[in-house]
């Protein structure tokens, strides 16, 4: 059954990350970062942050069931959007494309039907505000994350120096870019008469960035992620214990 509420959110990330680090899996990694995201929101509520409290936890809602959903399609052998398949499917990665491959299926793909469903097609324009404080606690907590990863990944840094300047999405990708994407899509899909189509034209292109944060197009880069990955604590647990800390 679908969550209907904040803290039965939180239930549903707390039994996925516990399953995926009881297998040694990096698919705990994203709901990780995800939970921390979502009990913010959840305390920014309590908080009266934003413009909109109760429409906050209903888009907070809507837009996590996406990924539970996906999830759980891909744990029981159907098929998720192509987007999710591509990142649940990638095993031997860095742990920050794992957490970016989830990012970006959510971020780009779910996040503008999630703001359309919240407020129905007629409305969205009113959610913007408060669409953009949801992706800025996310961008808070991915730039915490990547000032903490050196402890379980000490080269990580080397493929920030490597790709500098360089327009790869392993090392260019924008959460301010992704929302902006997400706010576009969000309006295409609340004026879209065939909402199907509309989410496979935009899965289309979401997956293909997935394809690029996983495979570079530098070969420089490709050699260097590599290595960065080699020198990774590989104990999913010593990891998410790293993306947990607050």
């Amino acid at each position: 059954m679908p969550a209907t509420t904040i803290d039965e959110v939180i239930t549903e990330l707390d039994a996925i990350i516990a399953f995926e680090k009881q297998q040694n899996s990096c698919l705990a990694f994203f709901p990780i970062l995800y939970n921390k995201v979502t009990k913010r929101i959840k305390a920014g509520i309590a908080a009266n942050e934003f413009d909109n409290n109760a429409r906050m936890e209903k888009l907070d809602v809507l837009f996590a069931n996406r990924y539970i959903e996906a999830y759980h399609a891909y744990k029981e052998g159907k098929k998720p959007t192509q987007s999710w398949a591509n990142a649940f499917k990638i095993d031997e990665a860095m742990v920050m494309q794992h957490l970016l491959l989830g990012i970006n299926a959510h971020i780009n793909l779910d996040l503008g039907i999630a703001a359309a469903l919240t407020t129905g097609d007629d409305h969205l324009a009113d959610l913007e505000t408060d669409f953009n404080k949801i992706n800025a606690v996310l961008a808070s907590m991915v730039a915490d994350v990547k000032d903490r990863i050196g402890q379980v990944s000490p080269l990580f840094k080397l493929l920030e120096l490597v790709g500098k300047g360089k327009e790869d999405k392993l090392v260019s990708f924008s959460i301010n870019v992704a929302r902006d994407g997400a706010w576009l899509f969000a309006n295409e899909y609340a004026a879209a008469v065939n909402k199907a189509d509309a989410i496979g034209k935009r899965d289309v292109v979401i997956a293909t960035l997935a394809d690029k944060i996983v495979n570079p197009k530098s070969k420089l880069l490709q050699v260097v992620a590599k290595v960065v990955r080699f020198f990774e604590v590989k104990e999913v647990r010593k990891v998410a214990a790293v993306l947990e800390a607050s």
